[in-house]
């Protein structure tokens, strides 16, 4: 993919951005703890989620899909599936099934792309291989593929070292299909997945950081959800604003949930106007996202990191775009995603011209003028091919393995295009 410098200012209300990526694989997931049909509207028609959708059926759904509206009917128990289910590039998927197949009884085979074969699921089957279920894979269960020989399992509490919202929803899935369990984090990490499970039903205790996660007595309440937008895909156009001199964009029917709007508020605080307006509130709050460009600053960023981990190649462009120095640190979740995208991020960054500073745990960039278009190697992770093509607005890009885009969001090239903006494939 190649993307021109853009030469003018855009003033742009955006409808169609993905759907919510997260909250489309976990409805899909959760309509299997009840015993009548769920209706989904606005899902994600992603790599991703469609892979998640094929899963289910293979463990027994009946999906109905007519356009992004889904129907899911659950099977009266889980079947074994004489497939291998396929996650493709998704960890969000991976890990979620691994908790509910953790508390299934049967035999089952997830596997994904190269790139997610190569992450980590220890953080999943370690505490679950405690109290019960049986993981085997590559580097000692570790890489997939992930066979898993999944039985109701024993009451557990688990102190999870990192704040992964993928660990959290595994680990209440198994215990709802189990006998319970105490769960509790360093900090909120996104809380979807309880928010979602209490409204149809299940018996889940919040007390800050802690979960009391009670086992299920009888099927859940059906889910009817609209899918919102999604704030991660959005934000691409939220920097893009800010980063192009006179330009406004509205972003329609985005999440606002505390947990997914940190990056919007660290762009704020780096000087871009930002403005939230929320319209509705029944699974999560929802609402309008109006960006306008204003001169940036640098910032340094440490807290809430869990908070932003999908926008944090996207909050480098902006880095690279403000006034002084910025920096990212705790974020060393970051090199344990699609990509290592640290140090992705870094090398691409220094090829656009930027001086930045690689550490463990982030980088610190200092911003220019002096950007220069460059050829990036994405690595097959959608939000670096994403952030640097929107960094091209700047100077011009050429995105290599761009075909990674349409796991999370198909129509990004076309909503480039309404900006004005010249791609070429």
């Amino acid at each position: 993919m190649k993307i021109y410098a853009l030469k003018k200012k855009f003033d742009v209300s955006i409808c169609e951005i993905a759907s919510d990526k997260s909250i489309s694989h976990r409805s899909a997931i959760f309509s299997l703890f009840s015993d009548r049909t769920s209706i989904i509207k606005n899902y994600l028609l992603a790599q991703d989620t469609i892979h998640t959708l094929q899963i289910i059926e293979n463990l027994g759904a009946k999906v109905i899909r007519n356009g992004s509206e889904i129907l899911i009917t659950p099977p009266s128990s889980i079947q074994e599936s004489s497939q291998i289910l396929d996650c493709g590039n998704s960890g969000t998927a991976m890990r979620i099934f691994m908790g509910l197949l953790a508390g299934t009884e049967g035999f089952f085979v997830l596997n994904g792309d190269k790139y997610l074969n190569q992450r980590p699921m220890r953080r999943v089957s370690k505490p679950l291989s405690k109290v019960g279920a049986k993981f085997d894979g590559r580097e000692n269960g570790d890489k997939a593929p992930i066979c898993i020989r999944g039985k109701k399992l024993d009451y557990f509490e688990y102190n999870s070292k990192i704040a992964s919202a993928q660990v959290k929803t595994a680990l209440i899935l198994a215990a709802l299909k189990g006998n319970g369990c105490k769960f509790s984090e360093p900090e909120l990490s996104r809380d979807h997945s309880e928010k979602m499970l209490l409204a149809m039903g299940a018996n889940i205790k919040k007390d800050g950081l802690n979960l009391e996660i009670k086992p299920l007595q009888e099927p859940l309440n059906p889910l009817e959800i609209e899918i919102p937008n999604d704030p991660s895909s959005a934000f691409y156009f939220a920097v893009a604003a800010s980063i192009t001199p006179n330009s406004k964009v509205i972003l329609k029917n985005v999440i606002l949930n505390k947990t997914r709007i940190e990056a919007y508020k660290i762009l704020k605080q780096m000087g871009a106007k930002i403005e939230f307006k929320q319209t509705s509130n029944k699974y999560e709050e929802v609402g309008d996202i109006i960006v306008e460009y204003a001169h940036l600053n640098g910032v340094e960023v440490s807290q809430n990191i869990s908070w932003m981990i999908d926008e944090a190649p996207a909050l480098a462009v902006a880095f690279a775009c403000a006034k002084g120095k910025s920096s990212l640190r705790n974020a060393k979740e970051l090199r344990v995603k699609e990509c290592d995208r640290i140090s992705v991020t870094v090398a691409a960054l220094k090829a656009c011209g930027v001086f930045v500073e690689e550490f463990e745990d982030g980088f610190e960039v200092v911003g220019t003028n002096n950007l220069k278009p460059a050829i990036i190697d994405s690595f097959g992770d959608h939000r670096i091919a994403m952030s640097f093509a929107i960094l091209g607005l700047k100077n011009g890009m050429i995105i290599e393995d761009d075909e990674c885009i349409n796991t999370s969001f198909p129509n990004f090239k076309n909503i480039l295009k309404m900006l004005g903006v010249i791609v070429e494939d």
